[in-house]
């Protein structure tokens, strides 16, 4: 299964509540911080959600 690589470049403090569990979901904690997950329409959704807070390249 392809891989997409999620890093967090913006901070959550300004953000909705409900943005915020869903950078967590997706396994986020700190700044720049960066996870490996399957590219999935799950995981694809979550990210459009906080598309503002993160940055998405191909793995």
């Amino acid at each position: 299964m392809a891989k997409i690589k999620i890093t967090l470049t913006k901070s959550t403090i300004g953000a909705q509540p409900k943005q915020r569990k869903t950078v967590q979901a997706l396994g986020l904690r700190k700044m720049h911080q960066t996870v490996e997950l399957d590219d999935t329409p799950a995981t694809r959704g979550a990210v459009a959600k906080v598309s503002h807070l993160v940055t998405v390249s191909e793995a």
